[in-house]
C-alpha cells in the first residue's frame, strides 16, 4: 500500500511537545495503513488529554476520524475558559468545579494550590494507574511532569506542567485554567486538603504551645485531620505570597 500524506498544524502550547523544526508551522505526516487522527497526534508526541479541538479541512472531527490522503489537520489545546460548544469538542464541558490530582513530583505545587483553596489530591506514593483511576472516578484534572500519564486512553482532563520551578508551576496552572477569579485563600488544609473552619480557642487549647496560647486569640482547624492554624509569622508569609498572586505580580523564584 502506498504512503499517504496529511498536513498537520498545532497551535499554542501544543507546540511544546514538538521538535523545534515543526513548531508553529504546517508540516507533512506520512503513514501507510489506516490511522485515526488520535493515533497520529499521539505518534507525534502530543498527549490526547491536552487536545480539545481538531479541524480536518476546516470541519471539526472527533478522535475516531480516519485520516485520508491530502487532509489538512489543525489541532488546538483545551479551552477551559472559551465556549466552543458549536463544534465537536473531544470531551465533555470543562470542569468548572476545578479539582486536581498531582503526580508524585509536584509536592510543592500541591501545597501552593491548597493555600489558594483548590481541591488538590496528592500522595507521594501513588502509581500512575492510581492517578488515572482517581482522576476518572472523581473528575479531577491530572497535573503531571510525566507526559506518559496523559497518553493513557482513560484520561480525559490533564495538563503537562512545563516549568520545573514550583512557583512558576503555580502561575502556569493559574493562567492555564483561568483561575485568577476563583481563588479562596486559606480555605483548605495544607497537610490533608480538608476544609478549614474557625474554632474557639478553648476547644483546641490543649493542642497549643504556651507562647501560642499567650499571644494569639484567633484559631482555625481542619475538619479532617484536626490541624490547628493561627495568624502567626508563617501566616503573614503566606498572605504576602497570596497577595502576589491576586495582584498578578511576577512570582519570585527562591
Amino acid at each position: 500500500m502506498p504512503d499517504r500524506t496529511v498536513s498537520f498544524r498545532f497551535y499554542e502550547e501544543l507546540n511544546d511537545f514538538l521538535p523545534k523544526e515543526k513548531r508553529k508551522k504546517t508540516f507533512s505526516y506520512n503513514f501507510r495503513y489506516n490511522q485515526s487522527v488520535k493515533d497520529a497526534i499521539e505518534a507525534l508526541g502530543i498527549p490526547h488529554a491536552e487536545v480539545d479541538l481538531i479541524l480536518v479541512n476546516g470541519n471539526s472531527v472527533d478522535f475516531s476520524y480516519v485520516l485520508k490522503n491530502g487532509d489538512y489537520v489543525s489541532v488546538y489545546p483545551v479551552f477551559e475558559s472559551l465556549d466552543i460548544s458549536l463544534v465537536s469538542r473531544l470531551r465533555n464541558a470543562p470542569l468548572r468545579q476545578v479539582k486536581f490530582i498531582l503526580d508524585v513530583h509536584l509536592g510543592k505545587l500541591c501545597k501552593y494550590l491548597r493555600i489558594l483553596g483548590f481541591d488538590t489530591y496528592y500522595r507521594n506514593d501513588l502509581e500512575d494507574s492510581e492517578i488515572v483511576s482517581i482522576s476518572v472516578n472523581e473528575n479531577r484534572i491530572i497535573l503531571t511532569r510525566d507526559i506518559g500519564i496523559l497518553k493513557n486512553g482513560k484520561v480525559t482532563h490533564g495538563y503537562w506542567v512545563r516549568s520545573q520551578n514550583s512557583r512558576q508551576q503555580l502561575w502556569e496552572v493559574i493562567h492555564r485554567f483561568d483561575l485568577e477569579n476563583i481563588l479562596q485563600p486559606f480555605y483548605r488544609c495544607i497537610s490533608c486538603n480538608g476544609l478549614i473552619h474557625p474554632v474557639e480557642k478553648e476547644k483546641i487549647e490543649h493542642l497549643l504551645r504556651e507562647n501560642t496560647k499567650r499571644f494569639f486569640t484567633d484559631f482555625y482547624q481542619c475538619n479532617d485531620c484536626g490541624k490547628v492554624y493561627w495568624e502567626g509569622t508563617h501566616y503573614e508569609n503566606m498572605q504576602e505570597f497570596v497577595n502576589n498572586i491576586i495582584s498578578r505580580k511576577k512570582l519570585l523564584i527562591r
